[in-house]
């Protein structure tokens, strides 16, 4: 345990802390001297102990003031912090449903070729058969004529 020595009122105490927190003690007691000298300067000398109390009631307003905003904001994080899930799960959901009709696309674009594929080589069958017919068809129309 460390020892700190401060002045609170013109009076000398010596407090004990844990190792370590002497600065933050020391910070502490001057913010409770500034409180306390503000109320002494703006009440009036009603005694030590009644400023010590406004004083302790002030600074547990302040607390709980203080308290109040941190939970609101706590608040306020959490049901930001649940619309941001939510907008992810409907960047997600949109993304999937993109995926899949990228992929219908891409299946019926693949449908599409192999249709017009197929109907070229049956157009090229069909154009063959016909080139095919006419030649036999003036094969025998000029056979005809010769005979």
């Amino acid at each position: 345990m460390a020892n700190v020595s401060i002045k609170f009122n013109g009076k000398e105490f010596l407090l004990s802390c844990d190792d370590g927190q002497e600065e933050h003690l020391e910070e502490l007691l001057i913010q409770l001297n500034q409180k306390f000298n503000e109320l002494k300067n703006n009440l009036g000398n009603l005694g030590e102990n009644k400023l010590l109390l406004i004083s302790a009631v002030k600074i547990l307003d302040e607390y709980h003031e203080t308290k109040k905003k941190v939970e609101q904001k706590k608040d306020e994080l959490k049901k930001l912090s649940d619309k941001f899930k939510e907008l992810k799960n409907l960047v997600y959901d949109y993304k999937d449903k993109k995926e899949e009709e990228i992929k219908q696309l891409n299946e019926k674009r693949d449908s599409l070729k192999f249709e017009i594929e197929n109907n070229q080589k049956n157009y090229e069958k069909l154009i063959d058969q016909t080139t095919n017919e006419i030649s036999n068809f003036l094969d025998k129309a000029n056979i005809e004529k010769l005979s």
